[in-house]
């Protein structure tokens, strides 16, 4: 194995949407192919002649097996299930079928539907999972009050994951946090995502303003968000918040009006194609999701020179930031402490400057190069050995 490259195939779902695991997984493999020479493939099931949305290097390999679970979005629950069954066929007789072909040294699934076979594929690779959620939000089947047989499939499919998962070489999870939850497992190992690009300058820390980049859906907290900003209005007379996400703006416009929130000192915009400069236009970042896996915006935000406020929800807020040295965290999904954080920050511009200072210094851990040093040393180098 030391002449030749190391073989690495991922299995995801799909590519072609601008999401933070694709982002994650298009930046990782970029670089094991350019910096290490590793031979990557990448096995999809979605998305089939669908361009990516994320560039991937010309050295990696993409092979899409056109299973097309997306169709089970728009089936009933009954029906869902028999696609599903016949689907997860096609896909482990496929993926099995590359992977006894390319032969990897390394299979890592990304913990979507082929966790439930992978490990019985004898294909001769070590197996790795990577997981960018926390337990307690990780395939949350919404089981209360739905279907019986809903109700089962849940009941079966969590019985049987920690089975899968003690099968696996590794399970690499996001934060320290994260490998505590799983207790039953005794090969976890913390690697956090990376830092997604370096910045061309840092925020002059002038500009009255503070920003949240998030989704418009409900674990992001806009909603409590929004609560909090109508408090900090009545104390802070100059600033504004900017908002900028995909998703649907209107329940949030609505809750704007009715809490009577300034609307030329608050706005609420679309998806950004320019985030650096959203963040060096701020002096503050803030994030009130209810949870996140790791909350790659808060690494974004310090790398480019600002403090940040936000809740000290599971598990990724409290992995990244040093209360009181970099940033502020605030007791998770109480928006008057969220509010009582920004005031502070707002009002103290020697803190703004310290904590930014402090950020741009702290972030350093999360580069590329430090994060890709973490998988070479913990798990290519050990499992291949």
């Amino acid at each position: 194995m030391a002449n030749t490259p190391l073989k690495l195939v991922y299995v995801t779902p799909a590519l072609y949407m601008a999401g933070g695991v694709e982002r994650v997984l298009t930046l990782k493999a970029n670089y094991f192919a350019e910096h290490f020479g590793y031979d990557i493939t990448i096995i999809l099931t979605e998305g089939k002649d669908k361009p990516l949305f994320y560039p991937l290097s010309e050295k990696i390999k993409v092979i899409n097996l056109d299973i097309n679970f997306e169709e089970l979005w728009t089936c009933g629950f009954v029906r869902k299930v028999m696609v599903y069954l016949r689907k997860q066929r096609q896909f482990k007789k496929l993926l099995t079928k590359e992977l006894m072909r390319i032969r990897p040294d390394i299979t890592i699934s990304l913990l979507r539907r082929e966790i439930n076979f992978i490990n019985g594929i004898k294909d001769g690779s070590r197996k790795i999972g990577e997981i960018h959620i926390n337990r307690a939000n990780y395939r949350n089947f919404d089981a209360e009050g739905a279907h019986w047989l809903k109700r089962m499939f849940s009941k079966v499919w969590s019985h049987n994951l920690v089975k899968h998962l003690r099968q696996l070489d590794a399970l690499v999870v996001l934060t320290d946090k994260d490998r505590e939850a799983w207790a039953e497992l005794d090969h976890v190992v913390t690697i956090p995502d990376p830092l997604p690009f370096v910045p061309t300058k840092v925020s002059p820390l002038t500009e009255k303003r503070v920003v949240a980049i998030a989704r418009y859906s409900h674990e992001k907290g806009i909603d409590l968000l929004l609560r909090a900003w109508a408090e900090v209005e009545n104390y802070c007379d100059e600033w504004r918040l900017d908002v900028f996400g995909d998703g649907d703006r209107t329940l949030y416009e609505h809750q704007i009006d009715r809490l009577g929130i300034d609307k030329t000192r608050c706005q609420l915009h679309g998806r950004t194609d320019d985030v650096e400069r959203e963040y060096c236009n701020s002096s503050i970042f803030v994030l009130s999701s209810r949870f996140e896996g790791f909350g790659m915006v808060i690494i974004e935000a310090m790398a480019c020179g600002l403090p940040v406020v936000a809740f000290d929800c599971p598990w990724g807020p409290r992995s990244i930031i040093h209360d009181g040295e970099d940033g502020l965290l605030a007791a998770n999904g109480d928006w008057i402490s969220l509010a009582q954080g920004l005031v502070a920050l707002i009002n103290d511009a020697d803190m703004r400057q310290q904590m930014a200072k402090a950020a741009l210094a702290n972030v350093q851990r999360f580069r590329i190069e430090r994060v890709a040093e973490q998988w070479l040393n913990e798990i290519f180098k050990k499992i291949t050995a």
